[in-house]
């Protein structure tokens, strides 16, 4: 029989269900973890090399870039910097299904990706990984202003195009796309590197006050709060933080988003729609001066093209997201 001092190590101090479990030791178990897979730099039957690269040692940020091949010298493509969703839980930039996501979407878009490996929650809670993210998008603009820049990436120096920078990402993700371009908005980027545009898919926003649909979805706003408190216990403000609440009282006024073009993206099956809905119409009635477009998929639920990645609304995604990078 176990001693009670080994079951009490291994009882649990907190659970999202189906997501992430933690222990009073200290362990992690998530739940919902897709294998992962090692890049594909030379693969000949693929329309894309991929790599992984080192960002900082400290804090550990790494990320795996894909290029189209082939791919000239003198062609320079869009930089899209993007960040995976998982409720700042789970997933990663080396999982099978964004790998599988990035090898269709690169095939069809020329640009090169820098797919971020941030620090996930609860052993690294946030603010870390908006940190690790900024990091990673000033570790990108110093391949354009320094001459020999810290883990230098030949792909960006050769093939990326320094006045063609995007973000994007999906619903944690996208949640990062906007805290990075309202910091974008206040900070200058080595070299003075603008960020061109943005897209946030499906984007992971909330607050105390339901909005919409949300008012006859009883048990999302107790979830929603969990995992908030979960991934950012001290967040000011819990949530209603502007971070989780770009519409919070006291929140930075929109009109400051540090990009030129926004794409929000929805899925009409989404629990989390209306609030990329109302993110939109925020927005648009903020003063901000950029061109702002929405993009919604009636017929499908939560990222829907990372899940399934070759099904016909995912490559209409896709083509959406192309118009979007390279008109």
């Amino acid at each position: 029989m176990a001693s009670s001092t080994a079951t009490n190590s291994r009882e649990i101090a907190a659970e999202i269900p189906t997501v992430v479990r933690v222990y009073k030791d200290g362990s992690v178990e998530r739940l919902r973890d897709s294998s992962f897979v090692p890049p594909s730099l030379d693969h000949l039957q693929l329309a894309v090399s991929s790599k992984d690269t080192l960002i900082s040692h400290q804090p550990s940020i790494s990320a795996r870039l894909y290029l189209p091949k082939p791919t000239h010298n003198n062609k320079k493509l869009p930089i899209l910097v993007y960040f995976h969703g998982g409720g700042f839980l789970f997933e990663s930039a080396f999982s099978e299904a964004y790998h599988s996501h990035f090898n269709c979407f690169v095939s069809q878009v020329d640009v090169i990706v820098v797919s971020v490996e941030y620090r996930l929650a609860p052993e690294h809670p946030l603010p870390a990984a908006y940190h690790d993210c900024w990091a990673s998008l000033q570790w990108v603009a110093n391949h354009y202003s320094s001459p020999n820049p810290s883990n230098m990436e030949p792909w960006l120096i050769n093939h990326g195009d320094f006045t063609r920078v995007f973000l994007g990402g999906d619903s944690a993700g996208g949640n990062i796309v906007h805290n990075m371009l309202m910091r974008a908005g206040t900070e200058t980027l080595p070299g003075s590197v603008k960020v061109l545009g943005a897209f946030l898919s499906h984007p992971f926003f909330y607050g105390s006050k339901p909005i919409g649909s949300e008012q006859a979805i009883v048990a999302t706003p107790d979830y929603m709060v969990k995992v908030w408190n979960l991934v950012f216990p001290g967040a000011p403000g819990g949530i209603d933080c502007p971070m989780i609440n770009p519409m919070a009282d006291g929140a930075p006024s929109l009109a400051g988003i540090g990009c030129s073009k926004l794409l929000i993206c929805v899925a009409g099956k989404d629990k989390l729609r209306d609030r990329g809905l109302w993110y939109y119409d925020s927005v648009k009635n903020s003063g901000w001066l950029g061109e702002l477009d929405l993009y919604e998929e009636t017929q499908e639920d939560h990222v829907y093209h990372i899940h399934n990645p070759q099904s016909h609304t995912a490559h209409k995604f896709i083509k959406r997201l192309s118009s979007f990078l390279l008109g």
